[in-house]
């Protein structure tokens, strides 16, 4: 069975490479984009892995990810924080939510690939 990839973002010049590079890897990939469909599309597929950008229309990344870690149902499912912002603050926001892991763009497809794999690893 394919590991399937949720990716929750705005940007379609972001979700579109890294979507094939995902797809190219043997995972199944949905796409949600904006805060309440990624939560919608989380509850409703159950995803392996979650890879959430911070700024989104309507909710935001932070808010998302708290609604699911908070959730028995769906706590187990890990999460990765892609953003642009990589001050200190914005790191220890994203654990206190209860992100996994949080990468900053612009994203290296090697990386990703790595860290998916060792998160996969953890939770299995």
């Amino acid at each position: 069975m394919k590991v399937k990839i949720l990716i929750v973002d705005d940007e379609k010049f972001f979700v579109e490479p890294i979507k094939l590079i995902l797809q190219k890897n043997g995972f199944e990939v949905i796409v949600a984009w904006d805060g309440m469909s990624g939560l919608k599309v989380a509850r409703t597929q159950n995803p392996d892995i979650i890879m959430l950008d911070l700024m989104l229309p309507g909710i935001s990344g932070y808010q998302v990810c708290r609604l699911l870690k908070f959730d028995e149902q769906y706590e187990h499912i890990p999460i990765i924080m892609v953003s642009a912002m990589d001050s200190e603050r914005d790191y220890k926001l994203g654990q206190q939510t209860g992100a996994d892991l949080y990468i900053t763009k612009p994203v290296s497809p090697d990386k990703l690939i790595k860290e998916i794999k060792q998160l996969l690893d953890k939770k299995n």
